[in-house]
């Protein structure tokens, strides 16, 4: 059952991996619905990281209006918690109007806390500091066990050391196993999810020509921009596909070819990891993303799964 209950159109979800096409399939739905987009793409909040995230341009939304794009600077960290409270006010204010929310995006757990009952434990940076010194001087074991003490099945998943300390602060200022704050899946409010099923081996394809086109369309030039605003000291945006390969690039350690041959193993790798986490949902409907009706099949479904005419 919802949380809470809705006002206004339901939200609908465009989810799947990374080059499947979400983005435009989401803004064909949301000018078929009067609808509106709300970004779960979690490199996309970041201004200025346009050509590498394949961010769509003003042109290309058609006029629909898109939220949570270029919210923050490179130097910002991205915080799921926050996404969770900025993404469902929007949601708010769209049903509001009278306008229907479409998620769009392959950030699954950003999705999730859109979409899910999923609380966020609070954090206390002292207490974080002290496990942290434990860990330097005495090692993980000690932590391990205590781990084991208060939440074993968090013990059980033998956390890397960011996330054991993680846990035990969570214990700590809450009382309650980090465990217990897992996502389920229960929605906050009614929603509709519709996923893109791929062909691997041509989304393979794709992704390597898609790389490939970024290059060509400047990709080293918007890192360097963005590395003289401090994408260095972004504990998120550094990370990002293409841009951690193309720092290097800048700092001489690999050629353009070598940055991009590693940009597409590792948007493969992930395009992978997101299709495991999506087919784990079995509330996904899963539509052909090669199907030259898939928007008509995708409209029908809501039209049909929601009782609209």
């Amino acid at each position: 059952m919802p949380t809470t209950e809705p006002t206004g159109p339901p939200l609908v979800a465009v989810v799947g991996p990374t080059g499947s096409g979400k983005s435009s399939i989401g803004i064909d739905l949301a000018r078929r619905f009067d609808g509106e987009i709300i970004n779960a793409d979690s490199m996309q909040f970041y201004r200025g990281m346009d050509i590498g995230t394949a961010k769509v341009t003003l042109e290309e939304r058609l006029g629909v209006p898109h939220h949570l794009l270029d919210t923050l600077d490179v130097r910002d960290e991205a915080s799921v918690a926050a996404y969770q409270e900025q993404a469902r006010a929007a949601v708010d204010d769209i049903r509001g109007r009278g306008r229907m929310p479409i998620l769009v995006g392959g950030s699954g757990l950003y999705l999730r806390a859109a979409l899910d009952v999923l609380e966020f434990p609070g954090t206390d940076a002292a207490i974080r500091t002290r496990l942290e010194d434990e860990l330097a001087r005495a090692g993980a074991d000690p932590l391990r066990e205590r781990l084991a003490d208060v939440d074993p099945v968090s013990a059980g998943r033998d956390l890397d050391p960011r996330r054991l300390i993680r846990a035990l602060e969570v214990h700590e200022v809450t009382g309650r196993p980090f465990s217990s704050f897992m996502p389920q899946r229960r929605y906050h409010q009614p929603a509709l999810q519709i996923g893109l099923q791929v062909d691997r081996a041509l989304l393979r394809e794709r992704l390597a020509t898609r790389v490939h086109t970024m290059v060509d369309n400047g990709l080293l030039d918007e890192v360097a921009t963005l590395d003289s605003q401090g994408l260095r000291t972004g504990r998120t945006a550094s990370r990002a596909l293409g841009y951690a390969q193309f720092l290097r690039v800048l700092d001489g350690e690999w050629t353009a070819d070598e940055a991009a041959s590693d940009t597409i193993d590792a948007t493969r790798r992930f395009a992978r990891r997101q299709l495991t986490w999506f087919r784990a949902d079995p509330r996904i409907t899963w539509l052909d993303w090669e199907d030259p009706l898939l928007a008509t099949r995708a409209a029908d479904h809501i039209r049909h799964t929601l009782g609209l005419s």
